[in-house]
This record gives C-alpha cells, sequence and structure tokens, in this order.
C-alpha cells in the first residue's frame, strides 16, 4: 500500500503508526454516554460516533455543545439488532423504502438491509440522520457506519457523496477483494467494492484509511491483552481502531444480553493508566477526526 498522503500534510512521517481510538456506538443506551464522556475526558478515546436514531441521542447532543472540542461523527445507522430494544428510521415510515421490518423498525441483520433497502431511501435516511445531528448542536467530524450496513455497492455511493457534500472525512478503509469479503460480501461483489472505493481515494475523494480493526465483542476474558496485543502489532499508517466503551448498568444488560461484558471491559481497559502508557511507549500517534475534516475543510 502507497504511503498516506494525509500523514504528512498534519505533520507526520509516512512510517508513522497513528490511530483513531474510536469508541462506536455512542448513545445506544445511557451507558454507552457515561462511558464515552469519562473517556474522551481522560484522553483515553480520541473519537466517537453517535447513533442519531437512538434514544439517548439527546443527552449526546446537549452534552457536545457544552464540550465544543469533542470529536463527535454521526454512526450512520440503518440496522437495529436487539430483540426488545428497538430504534427505527428518522426520514421515513413508509414500508414501500424497504427500511423497516415487520415491526416497524429497521431491521435486524445487514444482508436484509441489502435485500430489501432502496438505494434513495437509504440516501434520504444517511442525510436525515447527519442533519439532525448538525441542528442538535454536534459539530460532527466526520461520519462511519452501524454494523457496516453500507459496504455494498449499491449503498457505498451515497455514503461518498454524503461525505463530499458535507465536506466530512468518511470512514471507509482501503482495503482488498479479501476484507470486503470478511464483511459478508460475495466474491463478485466484494472485488466490486474494493475497486470502487481505491478508485475515490486515488481521486482523493475519500480520506485514505489505512486499515480498521479493535476489539471484538465476542471475547470478553483478557481484554488488556487483547488491546496491548493489537497496538503492538499496529502497522505504519492510519488506523481507525474501534471499541464499544459502557459502564456496567442493568440496562446496558438487559439490552446487551450477549455483549455487556466485552462493552464493559473496553471502557474499564481503556480507563487504565496501564494501556495508555503502554500506547504511548510504544510511540503510536493518537489523533481524532477533526484534524481530518478540518484538513477536508480547508482545500
Amino acid at each position: 500500500m502507497k504511503p498516506n498522503p494525509y500523514l504528512k500534510e498534519l505533520g507526520f512521517e509516512e512510517d508513522d503508526r497513528v490511530v483513531v481510538i474510536h469508541a462506536d456506538d455512542v448513545g445506544m443506551c445511557q451507558a454507552t454516554v457515561t462511558a464515552f464522556e469519562d473517556l474522551f475526558e481522560i484522553g483515553s478515546v480520541s473519537s466517537g460516533a453517535v447513533m442519531v436514531p437512538c434514544p439517548w441521542f439527546l443527552h449526546v447532543a446537549a452534552y457536545c455543545k457544552d464540550h465544543s472540542k469533542t470529536d463527535m461523527g454521526v454512526h450512520l445507522t440503518l440496522t437495529s439488532e436487539w430483540n426488545t430494544y428497538r430504534w427505527g428510521p428518522v426520514s421515513t415510515c413508509d414500508p414501500a423504502t424497504g427500511l423497516l421490518d415487520d415491526e416497524g423498525y429497521f431491521h435486524h441483520r445487514v444482508h436484509q438491509v441489502h435485500r430489501h433497502g432502496d438505494p434513495q431511501a437509504v440516501q434520504s435516511e444517511l442525510k436525515a440522520q447527519l442533519i439532525r445531528a448538525q441542528k442538535a448542536g454536534i459539530d460532527v467530524t466526520h461520519i462511519d457506519n452501524h454494523m457496516g450496513s453500507l459496504a455494498h455497492p449499491r449503498f457505498l455511493p451515497a455514503y461518498i457523496e454524503l461525505s463530499q457534500q458535507f465536506h466530512l472525512p468518511g470512514m471507509i478503509p482501503v482495503g482488498g477483494k479479501e476484507d470486503w469479503s470478511a464483511l459478508g460480501l460475495d466474491p463478485e461483489t466484494a472485488s466490486k467494492a474494493a475497486i470502487f472505493v481505491r478508485e475515490k481515494v486515488n481521486a482523493h475523494e475519500l480520506i485514505q484509511i489505512d486499515r480498521a480493526t479493535g476489539l471484538r465483542l465476542d471475547q470478553p476474558e483478557e481484554r488488556l491483552a487483547q488491546a496491548k496485543s493489537a497496538f503492538d502489532s499496529m502497522e505504519p499508517g492510519l488506523t481507525h481502531f474501534a471499541i464499544h466503551p459502557a459502564m456496567d448498568t442493568p440496562e446496558l444488560r438487559s439490552v446487551t444480553q450477549s455483549t455487556w461484558q466485552c462493552r464493559v471491559g473496553d471502557y474499564e481497559v481503556f480507563r487504565s493508566n496501564e494501556l495508555r502508557n503502554h500506547i504511548r511507549n510504544l510511540g503510536i500517534q493518537v489523533i481524532g477526526y477533526r484534524p481530518l475534516r478540518d484538513l477536508i475543510q480547508s482545500d
């Protein structure tokens, strides 16, 4: 992979290891909001992304208005994965859009969105979520995507167009066919997606994110060791490193019955001095999306 040109523009060397430590799912429930606030204020995460359709969105917006330097993006959402804790579109309630399941919420799974979602309706929903975040007072620094539902050739153009229209970094890692296949795409679709994204990066229509990684949500044991190992093996370039921090609350346990331990583990591990010192001693440079956004908007 060629050196990332944006790193040089930000004052880094091409062989530097630069990472955005990113909190996903902010606003999904109360536990995610307080965890993000704590970790961002002590510098353990450098960015987060809010889920606009979710119940605690307004609390996130209020926090961002009171803390103007918060690095908060929009976690564009087209899925609602839990059994009894649901949310739906902010732009429509029309089943003909293909965005709603039989209960009137977003589909549970990504493949259902890919099968049923109308691309125009998807585009309208993405824009509506972003505009709602901005109108609520969030100084949006980037956009990314919940559960990878936009990782499909029918939806990627709308995502990239939104990034360009609002002059915001769009989190799409530059990867090969294998990376897209790992997201569940068939070989032909994965190949098309890889080529499409590479062309957009080469044309400077997307920020070059060299890789996206993070901690999985199905391995609660030895969370600190997992995090240390991930940073130990981090390669040069710009890495988006996603975690899902949340405080341990009854609501969190009820909502995320299968993943709450990993989410609480992310909060506790990234709150520790041990991990922060480990990352610092490795010489890894931590940034948020704000400098990348400002670089785009200064062109």
